[in-house]
């Protein structure tokens, strides 16, 4: 049984190396060029949560001068989606909306803009803490969200046409 599903593993395998497949991380200067970003956050609450998100999902090296800086912008918008019997909100989607610019340092030259947008709901609770709780554990959901979604751009640019 071991041996049938290891065949059929290289079996589907094979095709992916004729076909010039070749993994994000393998291409040439993608971590490198990631670990040198220097993320720069408006302040606030998400702001912080961005930058701590990017810089973990990068992989920031503080021991390296930063090569490129990255700009963000955010915005967010809270929208009621449920209604109970006596009109009020019992749910809510929070909708973080990112902007950001990717910058070479050297010659401050812009390399990359682009444009994310993270969902996320949760429920709206009759008790205040809970409620905050709920309302702050969204917005650390969806700038997670949105950091992975930028990395995910920014290491596709740099494994391809943008480092040409």
């Amino acid at each position: 049984m071991k041996r049938t599903l290891a065949a059929l593993i290289l079996a589907l395998a094979l095709p992916l190396g004729a076909c010039g497949f070749t993994p994000l991380y393998a291409a040439p200067g993608v971590t490198p060029s990631l670990l040198a970003i220097d993320v720069v956050a408006p302040q606030g609450r998400v702001g912080e949560l961005l930058r701590e998100e990017l810089n973990d999902t990068l992989g920031r090296d503080l021991a390296l001068p930063p090569a490129y800086r990255l700009d963000l912008f955010y915005r967010t918008d809270r929208i009621g989606r449920g209604l109970r019997i006596d009109n009020v909100v019992s749910r809510y989607e929070m909708v973080l909306s990112v902007e950001y610019r990717l910058v070479e340092r050297a010659s401050n030259r812009e390399l990359r803009r682009g444009r994310i947008r993270a969902e996320v709901t949760y429920d709206s609770i009759d008790q205040p803490y809970a409620s905050i709780a709920a309302q702050q554990d969204a917005e650390a959901r969806a700038a997670a969200d949105a950091a992975r979604r930028i990395h995910l751009e920014l290491a596709s640019w740099f494994a391809g046409a943008g480092r040409r």
